[in-house]
């Protein structure tokens, strides 16, 4: 089951491919409320819904301010 989380800061972007990494807060379920970073592929601002297969792991690396 997916969860749903919405992007609250969008930081760096990685590669050719259009990774970014943002931080989301985690909308439902037991780690609702949490603020977790994750690399997302393709277009995306703040206030977006994206969708999450898991919530207990987070990308790597440190979190890179704009």
């Amino acid at each position: 089951m997916a969860i749903p989380a919405e992007v609250v800061q969008v930081g760096s972007k990685m590669g050719i491919k259009g990774v970014s990494r943002v931080r989301c807060k985690i909308m439902e379920g037991r780690d609702q409320g949490k603020v977790v970073i994750r690399n997302v592929a393709g277009p995306i601002k703040p206030g977006d819904v994206i969708m999450l297969k898991e919530t207990a792991m987070e990308a790597e690396s440190k979190f890179a301010q704009r």
